[in-house]
């Protein structure tokens, strides 16, 4: 069989190619191994999937695999939001779930996710307990003939959401609101919640296809036309997105420009300081915007920096008193929430912002600016290379870190997760190798557009220098 190897959010590969039954069968019996050793018997593990071409089919047949163990297993009646399978595993007693969803990769892409019953991301010491367990599946596996029970998981969310956002403050605001579903799980969820709320609703591309109209499920600009235009062409307030699986949520304004993940991380977590009255740590990661910093000191609020992967969020969520927890690939969840992320909750939870300001998205995010006095522009590019040059880039920079980038010293080299170079005004700019592929990414950030875009010039000629003498080439620049 293929070689399966688990990343930052499970293991992902491309259907029919790696992602095949017999895999399924493999990494569902590891993830069985995993509940029989940790839960009670008779306590069942749920199991969801996304709109991808034959997810369903591939839930059933995991599910089939955990009753053939003795687990009792129960699956969704349609494709399901990544947080709303989580936020299910509190529903009652369960040893966890399994979500069947490459997120926001292309549609031939499949992969699989395992939840524990806490509700967030498996921490790589279950991860690694359930790699471990990949050797062990049965030369013969005969499940086919086995029913599988299934549930609905809508109506506990909804009912979450209910408590979590104020429906009554957004339901007079009278606000015209744009829906990007991009043919994903969000589909009659966050539609639905807005549903009588909204004093315009509009809703695109809200049916299941497979192949993402021919797309990516990702709520990144080049797949935010349709509702950029829509906002603008319609005069609405706001136009939202998620992407394939609606753990991860984008946003367009009221002028029609896309809103990055971290302008909305630092504008949803003024509004729960300035609005809600709430407190505790802000945690992003490693490669989130610093603007989060500047925040943290207005308020008096800490901030915990952390490797990127939401589980290394949701683990401090379960440990500190965390008001907000986000990245800048776009997942966040709040207080009183699950530790996972969340694109339904802070689609609503910027909704519920509008209401609260009574002003146009645009204008709320230039007085945050002002306040903090900083614009920080945010840049990042990646570097394809070989296996081997990545190796040696890596190697080189951890035995020899740059002391300045261009003019600006470096105060400190942070070693969470790649190399971040905290410079002296509140600049940084971070090299990170990809775990499954040979692309080292490079961030930087800094508080103005021109000196973000002059630190990445200085960078960038730096890293061209040493791969240079490291008799290395980048192969192309994404």
């Amino acid at each position: 069989m293929s070689q399966i190897i688990f990343g930052t959010d499970g293991w992902r590969a491309i259907i029919a190619e790696d992602f095949t039954f017999a895999n399924v069968e493999k990494v569902a019996y590891a993830i069985g191994q995993y509940i029989k050793e940790t839960y009670d018997s008779g306590v069942p593990v749920l199991v969801g999937y996304d709109t991808r071409f034959l997810a369903d089919k591939f839930a059933h047949r995991a599910a089939q695999v955990f009753i053939s163990m003795g687990i009792p297993a129960k699956m969704v009646s349609r494709d399901v939001p990544t947080p709303v399978i989580a936020f299910a595993t509190q529903v009652e007693p369960t040893a966890g779930a399994i979500q069947l969803t490459a997120s926001h990769n292309p549609p031939e892409y499949c992969g699989i996710k395992y939840i524990p019953h806490y509700a967030g991301p498996a921490t790589n010491e279950i991860t690694a307990r359930i790699v471990a367990n990949l050797s062990a599946l049965p030369y013969e596996l005969d499940v086919h003939s086995i029913t599988v029970p299934i549930f609905d998981p809508k109506p506990a969310y909804m009912a979450e959401l209910q408590k979590q956002i104020d429906f009554e403050r957004i339901g007079k605001a009278g606000l015209k609101i744009g829906i990007e579903c991009l043919y994903s799980t969000s589909r009659d969820y966050l539609d639905a919640a807005l549903s009588g709320h909204a004093a315009v609703l509009k809703v695109l591309h809200n049916w299941r296809d497979p192949l993402f109209g021919g797309g990516m499920p990702e709520p990144k600009p080049e797949y935010l036309q349709d509702l950029a235009k829509t906002v603008k062409a319609e005069k609405l307030d706001v136009g939202l997105a998620t992407d394939g699986d609606a753990d991860r949520f984008g946003v367009i304004d009221d002028q029609g420009n896309y809103i990055s993940p971290n302008q909305l991380l630092s504008l949803l977590t003024r509004h729960l300081v300035k609005n809600r009255g709430m407190s505790g740590a802000i945690v992003r990661t490693v490669a989130t915007t610093h603007l989060l910093n500047k925040l943290g000191k207005m308020y008096g609020l800490d901030i915990v920096e952390t490797p990127v992967g939401f589980k290394y969020i949701g683990e401090i969520m379960r440990q500190k008193d965390v008001l907000i927890g986000g990245e800048e690939s776009g997942g966040v969840s709040i207080k009183g929430h699950i530790p996972e992320k969340d694109g339904i909750l802070a689609n609503m939870l910027l909704v519920e912002m509008l209401a609260y300001e009574k002003k146009p998205l645009s204008k709320i995010w230039a007085e945050l600016q002002k306040e903090t006095g900083a614009e920080f522009a945010y840049r990042r590019k990646d570097l394809r290379l070989t296996a081997e040059s990545q190796a040696s880039l890596v190697e080189k920079l951890h035995k020899e870190p740059f002391a300045k980038i261009g003019s600006s010293k470096v105060n400190e080299v942070g070693l969470k997760d790649g190399l971040k170079y905290y410079l002296e005004d509140d600049s940084w700019v971070l090299v990170r190798p990809s775990g499954t592929e040979p692309l080292v990414r490079l961030y930087y950030e800094a508080p103005s557009g021109a000196r973000a875009d002059q630190l990445k010039q200085d960078f960038d000629r730096q890293i061209d220098d040493l791969m240079k003498g490291l008799g290395s080439k980048i192969l192309s620049v994404h």
